[in-house]
């Protein structure tokens, strides 16, 4: 998976975890807000895991 690929998803899960939560808060669904919690932070390691991608490649490419 390219590293524009892992921002993409990340972005995405980041926003659904985001709506997920919210809703669960707004509707004292605890589970749902774990959820969000949890697909929120999904998102966010995947974001990273693409700017580690394009650091080494910009490492690499200085090579």
């Amino acid at each position: 998976m390219s590293s524009i690929e892992d921002k993409i998803k990340g972005a995405t899960n980041k926003v659904v975890g985001k709506i997920k939560e919210e809703v669960g808060r707004v509707t004292n669904d605890e589970e749902l807000e774990g959820e969000g919690v949890v697909q929120n932070l999904k998102g966010q390691a995947q974001t990273a895991k693409g700017d580690v991608k394009d650091a080494v490649k910009k490492g690499v490419d200085k090579i």
